[in-house]
């Protein structure tokens, strides 16, 4: 049994994030989607909320070999936990590429594990969290971007973000 992490931090899921996630799930026995909590990072969504919305969306899907948890230390000590051998990475032509080779070269280092880095599908490639919210912040329509039952969700937190920014 080979076992896949696919570590990040899904604030939110978009439908990038779950383009790989999928097609992991067509070369590893088991894929373990990982929110990574980074103390250095204010996200939108609690590591809590984030791994609802995950189950959710892949629930949706139906995966049926996918686990979704959090961890707040180091990946690769969640990969010798739960026994994984491969990270998998999508990338982007955003320079994806020298962000992740450095973590990549450090974290096959410290515990063994390879990183195996996926393509973005072409039509998705230009979707991240950071735009998915950039864009809702400024009221345009994320439909497509991420998992119709991210919306509403996305929808309260740009709500209650205005409210706060108003005090």
């Amino acid at each position: 049994m080979t076992i896949a992490v696919c570590p990040g931090s899904y604030d939110p899921v978009t439908s990038g994030h779950l383009d790989v996630i999928e097609r992991c799930t067509k070369f590893f026995s088991e894929v373990h989607v990982v929110v990574a909590v980074n103390s250095a990072k204010k996200p939108l969504f609690t590591p809590d909320e984030r791994v609802a919305m995950l189950r959710r969306a892949l629930d949706d899907d139906g995966f049926t070999n996918v686990i979704v948890s959090s961890w707040a230390g180091l990946i690769t000590e969640y990969c010798t936990k739960v026994g994984a051998t491969v990270m998998v990475k999508g990338l982007r032509q955003n320079g994806d590429y020298e962000a992740e080779l450095g973590m990549a070269l450090v974290n096959r280092k410290l515990s063994g594990v390879e990183t195996l880095f996926l393509p973005a599908d072409p039509l998705k490639e230009h979707i991240s969290s950071s735009i998915v919210k950039d864009v809702a912040r400024h009221g345009g329509d994320v439909t497509g971007m991420v998992p119709n039952s991210v919306l509403p969700l996305l929808a309260k937190a740009m709500e209650d973000e205005a409210g706060a920014d108003a005090f």
